[in-house]
């Protein structure tokens, strides 16, 4: 027997070993699984039998809460075991990917094998497989053959590594196995990166290169920067990241529930969803800016989303019209903005609040001077809003024994109106609230702040604009900016550009509680947003670290460069932060992702993963049913060459939905619109911006011709639709081809 076989004997009988442990344990935890269900029952059912139920017996209620305790503690343990269970049975299938041999400086070699969880032997504490997210599992991901360390809760370990191995493991049957040297190898990479897509993004602990481990394992920066080219597996390095945390602050007892993540749309959200639970996690709250607006301004407007705001960038062939836009953008979401909106509320704390004499029945409660002068004396910086509604207490504690001796001499005066001899107290109750009303009235107007007049007022008055903006770096099309807006806001519509501003005023003002839980924000595709949003997610995750995610190259409805990063990290604050670059592209075949890079015209460091499979195709017809007929017939070619996923992209929305119309009943093909919250297997039209971050099998790009990309925005946006594709990239046109293709 030669050298291979005798160790796939060794690796079958360890493999076997490991399956017969994990089937007897998920015998004896379901079986012990039911005895505990059926004692949680009983012990639920005794706590209502035998204890009271009413808030006003002490002893009872004391009673409840001890049988509470006790119930909540079974039914966690139930959970945890369930849980484990559950874990066990994903396992069995490929109970690990990995093993590596390590000898610990004075210590015999130890065999490492390396998968999703622990495996171990309560009993005799041996442990047959690794958490991928263990301290020693690191050395798997960092280190070749020699010497080797890594960094325990006792301390940095040293000792040498003897032995690298990757595993085919399916249906708890070993398929093959190979040794590596250096890393992850390519061959295992091949492998996984040739499979078909899919509507749920995957782990990828089986392949986790050297430089992303660091990403994923850094717990030393409170603030985590990753520049990564298209492809480069950011976010789901920010997924993993989030497990490695999760199970390393085990001990700090960080939940799930702790993190939240910035997501670009709520179709991003759904794709997302599946990693955390593959890898044994909850999954973390998501949320999106849109909906980050819509709960700052409390559904009191209805603001223009993200994807309207990038479907009229891209939805004209009026170069001068979407710059415009842009410049609104760029402007009010800014630093200099957001000076002249601090001026702005400086100038409206000194100026614009109209404190005035509060009188009751002729009392002298309080002075505007004194108002005024109580309210500018905030030295502690409580938030303007707060401040007023503590004036306006204020004055109604001065009020309430002026209230009591109102009251007497109201119902003196009703006793002597014969009419109400039979409801004196009843009727002067509310003689008294009618005047107390008008009161609180005319309290309301100095202790009640309107946002939306407030930033009205700095349009409807450019005079106070100029004033206000006096010293600062202002565009040069300021003038259509102030008049646009003004009208925009005079129609009580909110733009996109304009949220940010709102919010800020609202948080600057209100302060917020929303998010005080959250330990810990990614922000991804972080090249979209601008310097006041950054600072909006400052305000609301102030006690959070941060991992920020992004690829200025992909940016859209902005012009980004890599100082967004240096601005953002500025703006955050965090004493300890980290940028770090992946340069390296995992998604896209060579011939695909050369293709792409050519498409801008500025250095591109992506370095394209050798996955060699067919050349992208440009494809011209003259007419565009001749156009419509070839794309049809293309996807049921690459359906049948067993594509599971297929994006036909198009610039916009309007476009989208006129081809989904015309090829519909020929093809099967789902539109997908902003509003959808899931990704499913098959065929699909999408606009090019809502397919940011997603990947499929094949990607057809229709209508790549000089009207539809022709200026450097469209460039990215044709960019960001290529890289979404794996394996197949076909663009067509039937008119004069784009200059960013030729």
């Amino acid at each position: 027997m030669n050298t291979y076989e005798l160790d796939l004997e060794e690796e079958k009988s360890y493999l076997e070993k490991t399956v017969t442990f994990l089937e007897n344990e998920i015998l004896y935890k379901d079986n012990a699984l039911i005895s505990m269900k059926q004692k949680l029952i009983a012990a639920r059912k005794d706590m209502w039998e035998n204890t009271g139920h009413s808030g006003h017996d002490f002893t009872k209620t004391t009673e409840m809460n001890q049988y509470l305790s006790e119930v909540n503690s079974q039914t966690m343990y139930y959970l945890n075991a369930a849980q484990l269970v559950d874990r066990y049975k994903k396992m069995i299938v490929s109970p690990y990917f990995g093993r590596f041999d390590f000898s610990e400086e004075g210590l015999d070699r130890d065999s490492i094998y390396i998968g999703l969880a622990n495996v171990m032997n309560r009993t005799t504490s041996e442990v047959y497989v690794y958490d991928w997210r263990a301290p020693i599992s690191s050395i798997f991901y960092r280190y070749e053959l020699g010497k080797a360390s890594y960094t325990a809760p006792s301390g940095i370990i040293s000792g040498e590594v003897l032995l690298k191995r990757q595993y085919k493991i399916k249906n708890s049957e070993l398929k093959y196995f190979f040794d590596c040297s250096l890393r992850i190898t390519d061959d295992m990479l091949q492998d996984v990166l040739k499979r078909n897509s899919s509507p749920k993004m995957r782990n990828i602990v089986e392949t986790i290169q050297r430089e992303q481990d660091i990403i994923i394992r850094d717990t030393d920066n409170d603030l985590l920067i990753v520049q990564g080219v298209a492809g480069s597996g950011k976010t789901s390095i920010a997924l993993h990241r989030i497990a490695f945390l999760l199970y390393h602050g085990l001990n700090s007892k960080i939940k799930s529930n702790d993190f939240i993540i910035i997501s670009p749309h709520t179709l991003f959200s759904s794709y997302l969803s599946n990693v955390l639970p593959e890898l044994g996690e909850d999954n973390v709250k998501q949320i999106t800016f849109d909906k980050l607006i819509t709960l700052s301004l409390k559904d009191r407007f209805y603001p223009e989303t993200k994807h309207q705001y990038l479907e009229s960038l891209f939805c004209t062939n009026d170069y001068n019209k979407s710059r415009f836009r842009r410049s609104h953008m760029e402007f009010k979401n800014s630093l200099i903005f957001l000076q002249i909106l601090e001026r702005l509320l400086h100038h409206y704390a000194h100026t614009m609040i109209n404190f005035t004499d509060a009188f009751y029945n002729g009392t002298l409660l309080a002075t505007k001077q004194e108002l005024k002068a109580r309210f500018l004396n905030n030295k502690i910086d409580i938030p303007m809003a707060k401040q007023l509604y503590r004036i306006e207490q204020m004055l109604l504690e001065k009020l309430h024994p002026h209230q009591k001796k109102r009251l007497k001499k109201i119902e003196d005066i009703v006793a002597q109106r014969p009419e109400h001899q039979l409801e004196i107290k009843s009727f002067s109750r509310l003689l008294s609230i009618k005047e107390t009303k008008k009161l609180l009235e005319r309290i309301h107007k100095f202790t009640r702040i309107d946002y939306w007049n407030i930033y009205k007022s700095l349009f409807d008055d450019p005079l106070l604009f100029f004033k206000l903006a006096r010293g600062l770096d202002l565009p040069e099309d300021i003038e259509s900016i102030i008049e646009n807006t003004k009208q925009s806001l005079a129609r009580s519509e909110i733009p996109y550009e304009d949220c940010a501003p709102l919010i800020y005023l609202i948080l600057k003002t209100e302060g917020s509680d929303m998010f005080t839980d959250i330990k810990h924000v990614v922000i991804d595709e972080a090249q979209d947003y601008h310097p006041l949003q950054y600072e909006i997610f400052k305000m609301l995750f102030r006690n959070a670290k941060y991992t920020v995610l992004g690829d200025v190259q992909q940016a859209l409805g902005r012009t980004a460069e890599f100082s967004l990063y240096d601005e953002a990290a500025k703006i955050l604050e965090k004493e300890k932060y980290l940028k770090l670059f992946l340069h390296k592209s995992y998604r896209s075949s060579y011939e695909i992702n050369t293709f792409s890079k050519k498409i801008l015209n500025e250095i591109n460091t992506s370095i394209s993963f050798e996955r060699h499979g067919k050349a992208p195709q440009i494809i011209y017809k003259q007419t565009a049913e001749e156009l419509d007929e070839t794309i049809i017939g293309d996807i049921k070619t690459y359906l049948q060459e067993g594509n599971k996923n297929i994006a036909l992209i198009c610039k916009n929305k309007a476009q989208t939905e006129s081809i989904h119309l015309r090829i519909h009943k020929k093809v099967n093909i789902k539109l997908v619109t902003p509003d959808d919250n899931i990704l499913c297997d098959g065929v699909m039209a999408i606009p090019a911006y809502l397919a940011k971050g997603l990947e499929f099998d094949a990607v057809l790009i229709y209508g790549v011709d000089h009207n539809n990309y022709s200026n450097e925005q469209d460039r990215r946006l044709l960019y960001v639709a290529c890289t979404r594709a794996l394996h197949r990239l076909t663009l067509y046109h039937s008119e004069e081809l784009s200059p960013f293709l030729s």
